[in-house]
């Protein structure tokens, strides 16, 4: 018994070193990222790709570390319109020049860019589509994707998306309410969604816009080698939502939620991109079948809409702020560490790092919070 007993002890002490010299090696700075908004995020000697561990996180609900978006990659095919008008187009590598940015979306609306909001918008004093949705019918002109050149875009594309990120396409110009608003205006897109004589022929074009999205959700799986799409649509301003939850729940989350089902079916995962004071919709958003939304952190109390939907989405969390001319090292490990303990303490609840964070997401406060969450997870 007293042999077995030392046998015992020896596999332990080995294992704690195994896992100290594991450890060690995995805080290895290899690389610095760009992450969001140009943050100097590093990029650690991980036990895995960054990219089986976010589809880890997203799809299986289980991680490895706390992640904070350096582990993903958006990719903007030049082939789908709407890149190009928005301004964001990285075909095989390569960026488009400022002069190149702008023109037609895929629906022939024109869009300029805009430098100083490093953005587009549309363009002035173009007529829109339509001024009552229920002659959308006859005004719009639905793209023929079948036309685009798919096979030339996989040969474009296959090199370079050959890397160990977390792959999405995103779609930049809005799934249902920021599509209307292209179509008829702002005050025309609101106006709609509350007269009732114009809410059945919305029902009718967002599922019809669906089935696009669908489409074209089908084109890329077979075209490229990615994981998943972020869609974009912005639902509020910086003091509350542009409309109601019910007119929500009604006329937006059944088509939210067909085409979440389409990216689920593929395997894929599905992340919204929608700005604003959107708290009240979050119930929305989960019916819609949302996998992950990072809300925009400085106008949505993040921690505490963690706190209630942790277990049913997955929320970009923001911590809280340190400031690094200031605070010692010590204090901003503390303040990670916290952080840490947190919101990492519940296995049936994952969050990310909010990407508005990323100016602080560097140097002792990104390593503390990847070496806390690595023991964390793995005690959980």
């Amino acid at each position: 018994m007293r042999r077995y007993n030392a046998v015992i002890k020896i596999r332990r002490a080995e294992v704690t070193l195994w896992r100290f010299l594991f450890m060690k090696m995995s805080m290895t700075v290899v690389e610095i990222s760009k992450a969001f908004r140009d943050a100097s995020v590093p990029v650690f000697h991980y036990p895995i790709t960054m990219r089986e561990a976010w589809k880890r996180m997203a799809l299986d609900k289980k991680t490895v570390w706390m992640c904070t978006g350096v582990e993903t990659f958006s990719f903007y095919p030049d082939i789908i319109p709407d890149n190009r008008a928005r301004g964001y187009v990285n075909d095989g590598g390569r960026r488009i020049k400022e002069e190149e940015k702008g023109g037609r979306d895929m629906f022939g609306i024109e869009w300029i860019y805009v430098p100083v909001a490093e953005g587009s918008m549309e363009k002035p004093g173009c007529p829109h589509l339509f001024e009552d949705a229920n002659d959308w019918k006859a005004a719009v002109k639905w793209p023929d994707i079948d036309s685009w050149d798919w096979e030339a875009s996989k040969k474009e594309n296959a090199e370079f998306l050959k890397n160990d990120q977390f792959r999405y396409i995103t779609f930049l110009n809005g799934f249902g309410f920021e599509r209307l608003i292209s179509f008829m205006g702002f005050e025309a897109a609101a106006m709609a969604l509350v007269d009732e004589e114009q809410q059945d022929a919305l029902k009718e074009l967002f599922d019809r816009l669906s089935d696009l999205y669908c489409r074209i959700i089908d084109k890329c799986c077979e075209a490229y080698d990615i994981d998943g799409f972020i869609v974009h649509d912005d639902w509020g301003t910086q003091r509350a939502p542009f409309f109601s939850f019910d007119t929500g729940r009604e006329l937006l989350v059944p088509y939210m939620k067909k085409v979440t089902d389409h990216i689920h079916a593929k395997g894929k995962v599905a992340e919204l991109h929608s700005c604003g004071c959107n708290e009240m919709q979050i119930e929305n958003y989960i019916a819609g079948g949302w996998d992950i939304w990072g809300p925009m952190s400085n106008i949505n109390n993040t921690q505490r809409l963690f706190e209630d939907y942790g277990d049913k989405i997955i929320l970009g969390v923001m911590p809280d702020l340190y400031d690094p001319k200031v605070d010692s090292e010590e204090t901003i490990r503390e303040k990670a560490n916290a952080f840490v303990q947190k919101f990492c303490s519940d296995p049936d609840k994952i969050c990310i790092i909010n990407r508005y964070f990323g100016p602080y997401l560097q140097g002792v406060y990104a390593e503390e919070v990847y070496k806390a969450s690595r023991m964390k997870y793995e005690n959980c």
